[in-house]
């Protein structure tokens, strides 16, 4: 009977140490390769590694944030052509480091991709809903002049390859496509 017991205790121990070990590596993956956040609908997925006190946020990819992603209706995408239209106007948007009170910010690039030394963009106007933001973007880069109407750059020309970077603050990522752009 007392073999019996010293049987028992030493199967729990081993199944206590089987548990920990087991704790022990899951642990050990977590905080070397941190989490894989979710996909978004554009097939990106952002990582998050875990380094002591505060976590870094790395992107993998930017979101391109237009809906069409510049197809035309016969489905061939033309967003590099030298011929000046909105299609040439790219807006990447990606999560970057939060504030230090937590609220997420995002990082937005808005880039003049026309392959033509000829065709500068103005007054570029960009579909924001009520963009706002608890950290401050500075107005001449970007400001919301309406409900769904932003202005990039204060309307002032974009050449080809000039690229307008910016980053807002808020608990949700803005949906940004470009609405209107003059073609100088």
């Amino acid at each position: 009977m007392k073999s019996m017991i010293c049987e028992l205790n030493l199967c729990k121990v081993h199944l206590v140490q089987g548990l920990a070990s087991m704790i022990i590596i899951v642990f050990f993956v977590y905080s070397t390769y941190g989490t894989l956040g979710p996909v978004n609908e554009s097939g990106i997925q952002d990582s998050s590694f875990s380094k002591g006190n505060y976590t870094v946020k790395s992107r993998k990819l930017l979101d391109l944030s237009d809906e069409d992603n510049g197809d035309d209706d016969d489905g061939y995408m033309n967003r590099f052509g030298s011929v000046c239209s909105k299609d040439n106007i790219l807006v990447f948007q990606g999560q970057t480091t939060p504030l230090p009170n937590g609220i997420p910010t995002y990082t937005v690039d808005i880039q003049n991709a026309c392959t033509s030394g000829s065709c500068s963009i103005s007054n570029i106007h960009l579909s924001c809903g009520w963009f706002s933001s608890a950290r401050l973007v500075n107005p001449n880069v970007f400001r919301r002049i309406g409900y769904d109407d932003c202005l990039v750059n204060d309307g002032k020309p974009m050449n080809p390859g000039d690229c307008i970077s910016f980053q807002y603050a808020n608990t949700f990522k803005y949906p940004l496509s470009v609405s209107s752009v003059a073609c100088t």
